[in-house]
């Protein structure tokens, strides 16, 4: 993901009843573009399974919800 100005970086996977399962940044990041992976476990450390999740990019003022296939 491509941050274009510092701010507070907030990315929450949620599963596909709208249910947060883990916030993997929440943070404040400098411009620039970033990677990130995902071990496929909730806020408890247990496995989820394989399907449709979501996850959503916050950034400042602005925000991205967007689709993924987790696949084990």
């Amino acid at each position: 993901y491509y941050i274009p100005e510092s701010s507070h970086v907030e990315l929450t996977i949620y599963n596909i009843l709208g249910q947060k399962v883990k916030t993997l940044i929440s943070t404040h990041q400098d411009v620039g573009e970033y990677t990130l992976n995902w071990n496929g476990l909730d806020e408890n450390n247990n496995r989820l399974s394989s399907g449709i999740y979501f996850y959503k990019l916050t950034a400042g003022a602005s925000s991205t919800v967007k689709k993924m296939l987790m696949v084990q």
